[in-house]
């Protein structure tokens, strides 16, 4: 049977304020980048041709318009796209570390990502997709946490691939603990896994790369 899309994404969509030099008065200036794990997957798969579908959402003001926005313009499909005008889009403030890694500060408490309901997960596109990715920010909150596993259960009913990026974001977890067992319960579903060093360290508690 021929699917609609090649891989449809559930997660944050969200506004990455990135550092850019510095002003005349010499403080530092932040650009506003879209972002999020799961989209910026989706922009790279439609870059090599890929059709895909992103399952989200975002606040009614002027963040939530201009992702919407880019990601038509990107070509991913945003009919599983959903508003919300009582809750803000998501923000992160990102800085370098010396070290070349970076430093996060989300504005979520809560954010418009955190807010999807069960009932909002659009399984038809999910059915006419081929694979399914999804995080763990997507699993920080109940609500949130089970539009995840309705997605995940529909696309197991629907044989499709299931791709998981742990995506570890340490300051949006109350517990660390949690955020294992969700990492544990991502692994356990999917046939793709996108696991960094840092990541594996903290689901294996053992520091031998190797």
């Amino acid at each position: 049977m021929t699917k609609r899309y090649d891989v449809t994404a559930l997660g944050e969509v969200l506004i990455d304020f990135t550092e850019n030099g510095s002003s005349a008065q010499g403080n530092p200036m932040y650009e506003a980048n879209p972002g999020g794990a799961p989209c910026n997957v989706l922009a790279m798969l439609q870059k090599f041709g890929h059709k895909t579908a992103f399952l989200g959402k975002v606040g009614e003001d002027i963040f939530g318009r201009r992702l919407e926005k880019v990601l038509k313009e990107t070509g991913i499909d945003t009919a599983g796209l959903c508003t919300d005008p009582a809750v803000r889009t998501t923000l992160a403030f990102v800085e370098k570390k010396a070290d070349g890694d970076r430093d996060f500060s989300f504005y979520r408490n809560p954010g418009a990502d955190m807010m999807l309901r069960e009932d909002e997960v659009n399984t038809d596109i999910i059915k006419q997709s081929r694979v399914l990715h999804f995080g763990t920010l997507s699993m920080t909150h109940d609500g949130v946490e089970k539009a995840t596993v309705k997605a995940i259960k529909t696309a197991e009913d629907s044989g499709l691939l299931l791709s998981f990026d742990p995506n570890l974001r340490s300051p949006l977890w109350d517990s660390m603990n949690r955020a294992k067992q969700k990492i544990d319960y991502g692994c356990s579903v999917s046939d793709i896994v996108k696991i960094e060093t840092d990541e594996l360290r903290f689901l294996t508690g053992c520091d031998d790369t190797d």
